[in-house]
């Protein structure tokens, strides 16, 4: 049979398929799979599971038990509810108007952080050294500082009585004497989008510039010297070739965005109201601590991470397909 194929490799000059071969010749060939690469990885995921098995394990237990505050202090035993607190999770409408809102709070604010992100990279592309330079410190500024000062600040600047928002509007002709920005849900969360997206734009430059570093000149000029305009470069060379980084820089601001806390309890201590503006990170950390129903909040706890996994499920599909 491998002579037959030989003789019709000389008179075609065709590669045999697999469907042509020997199957002794196919599983001779097949590549052999090592266990080095398991053993290397083998100590991180037992680190994983030794920090991650007591929490998740516990917060599942809880998530099926009425769980309070006299459970919390070891004055009564935890009692068995089952899925009643799963129950109460999907019949209530208003945890499913918070898990509504907060998926469009994370895509709002992923997608304007990875637009606003992307277009800054390919700016430090174009830009002279020194203007590179002065762009790269001021977002590392922005970066590095911590929330609660940022926040500090940002409350200032959005200030009702002396913030420069507010006076700035009212130089353009706009009346804003006194405004609130946190007392409407709305304008809350244009004000922690605008915050929030100031604070992740650095790491999304940061990781599109290096990628975009990677893109070979030699490519860009021949498309030129083809007649692509500039848009057509970024789009058919440009994001293909960086389109592995985009992706994974995009997963983890879907997932950051998602369990937003930080920012958004800080503005409520502020001035915003928490039954309008709650978000499944500060609804969590409320019905835990401040309502001690535990049971409730582990199992909405959970409820995020499945809904993280089905969001995210995209990407890691597409790790497995370029694995295999």
């Amino acid at each position: 049979m491998a002579d037959q194929n030989l003789a019709a490799v000389a008179v075609t000059g065709d590669e045999p398929t697999t469907s042509d071969r020997d199957p002794m010749e196919v599983r001779l060939n097949k590549p052999k799979r090592s266990i080095g690469p398991y053993l290397l990885i083998l100590p991180v995921v037992l680190t994983l599971v030794a920090a991650l098995a007591y929490p998740l394990g516990r917060q599942i237990i809880m998530s099926f038990q009425g769980f309070g505050l006299a459970q919390q202090l070891g004055t009564a035993p935890p009692e068995w509810v089952g899925l009643d607190n799963y129950k109460a999770i999907f019949t209530d409408s208003a945890i499913w108007a918070i898990i509504i809102r907060s998926l469009l709070f994370c895509f709002v604010n992923a997608g304007a952080t990875m637009v606003i992100g992307i277009a800054l990279a390919v700016l430090m592309t174009k830009v002279t050294n020194t203007a590179r330079i002065i762009l790269s410190t001021a977002l590392l500024f922005a970066w590095s500082m911590p929330v609660i000062a940022a926040m500090t600040v940002w409350n200032w600047m959005f200030d009702s009585e002396y913030g420069l928002v507010n006076w700035a509007l009212q130089k353009l002709g706009f009346d804003f004497a006194g405004h609130s920005w946190l007392v409407e849900p709305l304008s809350f969360y244009f004000v922690a989008t605008v915050i929030i997206v100031w604070m992740s734009v650095p790491f999304v430059t940061f990781s599109i510039y290096s990628a975009l570093t990677q893109v070979s000149d030699e490519m860009l000029e021949a498309a030129q010297l083809d007649g692509a305009n500039g848009w057509q470069r970024f789009t058919q060379i440009i994001m293909p070739t960086i389109a592995s980084v985009v992706a994974v820089v995009s997963v983890l601001q879907v997932i950051w965005d998602l369990r937003v806390f930080t920012q958004i309890y800080y503005l409520q201590g502020v001035g915003g109201l928490p039954s309008k503006t709650d978000l499944l990170g500060t609804f969590i950390y409320r019905m835990g601590i401040s309502q001690a129903e535990f049971g409730i909040a582990s199992a909405v706890a959970l409820f995020v991470l499945v809904l993280t996994l089905l969001v995210t499920s995209g990407y890691v599909r597409s790790l497995f397909k370029e694995s295999e």
